[in-house]
């Protein structure tokens, strides 16, 4: 973006902010909204940005993009609203932030590599929380994030101060050995709340493995709901072809519906 691009977007980024405002004071539904009745449409709004980049789509990523910023900038007039703090100090401490953990960029500072950079993010927001007065290394790792991702960061902050699995291999051994504990408990004919316990270690350390090949629990999950959206689908298809329903069907023919599915279709398979 050259200089007037960047004043045109100045100008309509502040453009927004003033009808944020507007709405709050004479929308009634807007009126009514608190942080928490807001809160879920964040969630929304980002999980529908999400998809528009998994799509690829352009105009869908503006518009989403768009939706995500109302909700920030809601919140924030909320925010303000109450005394706690107003845009301008959100934006601030915002690129005070970024400043702060990137002197590579704006300091003295060389960084060699993004490893490089991602270590030396970690160190300074350590020392941020310690500042604070948090700690312990898995503070701050907020309790309503959905479970799966939780987990995950949990072995990330772990993993910054030296306790993480070597491998994806001890990692898989590790949920393997859990399973046998769970089946274990199982056999003992255990309460459901332990099984259920050793059923949570289980997911807890198989949330940990997809970062040992770079990716994520929460993509690679979501990855694998599709994959079995597909197939399900596939199979539901190959019965009404045989004019019957699944709940018709038995297990067993569910099951050599689904290697047909998994086994003998297109790649994507």
């Amino acid at each position: 973006m050259n200089d007037s691009q960047w004043q045109d977007a100045g100008r309509e980024f502040m453009r927004l902010a003033g009808v944020i405002r507007r709405l709050r004071r004479e929308c009634p539904w807007h009126r009514a909204q608190t942080p928490a009745t807001l809160s879920k449409y964040l969630i929304e709004e980002s999980y529908e940005t999400l998809a528009a980049i998994e799509a690829a789509d352009g105009a869908a990523l503006r518009d989403e993009l768009g939706d995500l910023l109302l909700q920030v900038l809601l919140q924030t007039e909320l925010a303000a609203e109450q005394g706690q703090f107003d845009l301008a100090a959100m934006l601030a401490q915002a690129s005070d932030k970024l400043i702060r953990r990137h002197p590579h960029v704006f300091a003295q500072d060389q960084a060699a590599s993004a490893e490089e950079v991602a270590q030396r993010w970690e160190q300074t927001k350590r020392a941020e929380r310690a500042q604070a007065g948090i700690t312990s290394a898995l503070d701050g790792v907020p309790r309503h994030l959905p479970a799966l991702v939780r987990a995950e960061k949990l072995g990330e902050r772990a993993r910054v101060v030296g306790m993480d699995w070597p491998d994806l291999r001890a990692v898989l051994a590790k949920v393997r050995e859990e399973i046998d504990e769970t089946l274990a408990a199982l056999d003992a004919g255990a309460a459901n709340e332990a099984i259920i316990e050793e059923l949570g270690d289980c997911l807890l350390a198989l949330a940990n493995a997809p970062r040992f090949v770079g990716w994520s629990a929460e993509e690679t999950l979501r990855r694998a709901c599709e994959k079995f959206i597909y197939r399900f689908k596939k199979v539901e298809a190959r019965g009404a072809a045989a004019q019957r329903e699944l709940s018709q069907l038995s297990a067993a023919e569910i099951d050599a519906l689904w290697e047909e599915v998994k086994n003998g279709g297109a790649s994507s398979d």
